[in-house]
């Protein structure tokens, strides 16, 4: 842990200097040019944006706090230059991320199954990253396949050349192969700098199993991150560590500015301080919120997204007592107007778009104004509504399903289609916005059951999931109502017919929904289920047929309160 000075003016200058805005811890007295100087470089939630993403970076405004501004950052050629100039010519340095580098990617990535990120970030130097819940997304066992290489079990092999698999490495202290009670992958690293050993704790957030396909989890417990943490400090201990750096894929929610955290909350506040005092930096992520604050006394920092932000992290080592005596950061814009493109990055992403670039560039349609993923107050939003109606036209045909209406859940709707006055809508497009490539299945449920899954959408009341729903069922829900009785069941309606509480429909949803994933249970109960095509073919195919689209007036949810 971090220790305190040896005598009353250190004592008071880190007093004083605690409250500052370099978050720095003033140097016991013990520490001198002999210290040794350690940089980590730290990024989260990069999901596979190979290429800048189209929004860039969106910050507070420094002139005037009530406004924002936008920046175009991010993407691998610059974030590698960023990396490299961030690192420049120091004798340590580790650059390490906090999970989510994968899953939910764009086209360029997630057709290739992620590959090429894993190589974009292999290429520019990444020694360590958490798991976080999207490397999961397909479950255990392509996270292996991921560490380890290899073709795809399905699609074979379909990038230039064979998956080597990751040259940095996964941590996962916390997430347990219940068969053998071991991590599925290594707990911790430690690495030296100067003789110093460091050791660098990696950790996938507990909640894990209620974001992903159960299926893609069967077997794995995710235990709770402090506890684990806390547990390990005295092994590390016995092996002569007293540095410790927890990388953690789980965060909070600031005010402020990119390297303030005025009034933090969100779950990384009670984690950080349940930690042992042996650990003395927390990198977080998962909430794609950006800041650098001291939480119990603890520097604690997370990047943004997509590689927009790089976090700058100084540390010095007292060689004596092994141990950090220092500790600031700063999150450093990605900027593409002051970091060039990375000239191996380049290449490695024109290789893999002359593979991809045709099938992306295709067109899927048009649309009249942008369809946005954005909800209302009610929770629909015209994206959702469309694609929606999409999955209900691939499964209403008796041999595709039979199927009378649709839901989706909101957290598979990754990005707005957006109108382009340049071009129409391509099939890129389409695939950015649904890139988990889950199947449609239509299953029989009754008009009670559909009721009590509609009533799972607040079984989380500080993250309620509004699931999108098709053209012509309808209903009304009171935000005031206790848990389980949120919709009244006469406004349940199907056409111009009320939901009949004892009847059976078919009901398409897709594969994720279907094994109860984010706590829908009650899907799992639905019986005769037809396995249909994947939810962005589906979209792609309504587009193709319904061009020009247009988005839906917002009629199908309606809150009371």
């Amino acid at each position: 842990m971090i220790r305190n000075g040896r005598n009353f003016v250190a004592w008071l200058s880190a007093a004083l200097l605690a409250n500052t805005l370099s978050l720095a811890h003033a140097q016991p007295a013990h520490a001198d040019s002999a210290a040794i100087d350690l940089r980590i470089l730290a990024i989260n939630d990069f999901h596979g944006y190979l290429q800048p993403p189209p929004g860039g970076l969106t910050l507070r405004d420094p002139a005037d706090h009530d406004k924002s501004i936008t920046i175009a950052a991010g993407g691998a050629e610059h974030l590698a230059t960023a990396v490299k100039q961030l690192r420049g010519a120091r004798p340590h340095a580790i650059f390490v991320a906090a999970g989510d580098l994968i899953g939910a990617s764009p086209f360029l990535s997630a057709m290739f199954h992620d590959e090429p990120t894993i190589e974009a970030l292999s290429l520019m130097g990444l020694a360590l990253s958490a798991v976080g819940n999207h490397e999961f997304d397909e479950g255990r066992t392509e996270l292996m396949r991921m560490q380890n290489g290899g073709c795809h079990p399905v699609d074979g092999c379909n990038g230039p050349q064979p998956f080597a698999g990751a040259s940095f490495k996964y941590l996962a202290a916390s997430t347990i192969d219940t068969s053998t009670g071991k991590p599925i992958l290594p707990p911790y690293e430690i690495r030296e700098f100067g003789g110093v050993p460091v050791a660098f704790i990696g950790l996938t957030l507990k909640a894990t199993p209620k974001m992903v396909s159960p299926s893609g989890v069967a077997g794995l417990e995710f235990r709770d991150e402090t506890e684990t943490v806390n547990r390990l400090v005295p092994e590390l201990k016995a092996r002569g560590v007293e540095a410790i750096v927890v990388l953690i894929h789980e965060g909070g929610f600031p005010a402020g500015g990119r390297n303030e955290c005025p009034n933090i909350s969100g779950p990384i506040v009670e984690i950080v301080q349940k930690l042992d005092r042996a650990v003395d930096l927390v990198i977080s992520g998962h909430t794609h919120q950006s800041y650098v604050c001291r939480i119990d006394g603890r520097l604690v920092t997370s990047g943004e997204k997509y590689g927009t932000l790089v976090t700058a992290i100084d540390l010095q080592l007292d060689p004596q007592s092994r141990d950090v005596v220092s500790a600031k950061a700063e999150n450093i814009i990605v900027s593409t107007a002051d970091y060039a493109k990375d000239a191996a990055q380049t290449q490695l992403i024109e290789t893999y778009s002359r593979i991809a670039g045709p099938r992306a560039a295709r067109r899927a349609g048009t649309i009249t104004a942008s369809l946005l993923r954005e909800p209302n107050d009610a929770g629909e939003s015209t994206l959702g509504s469309i694609i929606a109606d999409a999955q209900l036209a691939a499964s209403s045909n008796a041999a595709q399903g039979g199927a009378e209406l649709a839901f989706t859940n909101p957290g598979g709707i990754r990005n707005s289609i957006m109108l382009q006055s340049d071009r129409p809508v391509s099939y890129g497009d389409v695939f950015a916005s649904q890139p988990f490539r889950n199947q449609l299945v239509t299953v029989t449920l009754t008009g009670a059951q559909i009721k009590r899954a509609l009533e799972q959408q607040w079984a989380d009341p500080a993250r309620p999931r509004v699931l999108q729903v098709s053209r012509g069922f309808s209903y009304a829900w009171t935000a005031s109502a206790p848990l389980g009785q949120r919709i009244a069941p006469d406004t349940m309606r199907l056409g111009d017919q009320p939901i009949d509480p004892d009847k059976s429909y078919r009901v398409t949803i897709n594969s994720f929904l279907a094994e109860g994933g984010d706590g829908f249970t009650v899907f799992k109960e639905g019986t005769d289920p037809h396995v249909g095509s994947y939810d962005v073919d589906a979209l792609d195919a309504y587009f193709r047929a319904n061009s020009p689209l247009s988005p839906p007036a917002p009629q199908r949810i309606h809150r009371i309160d």
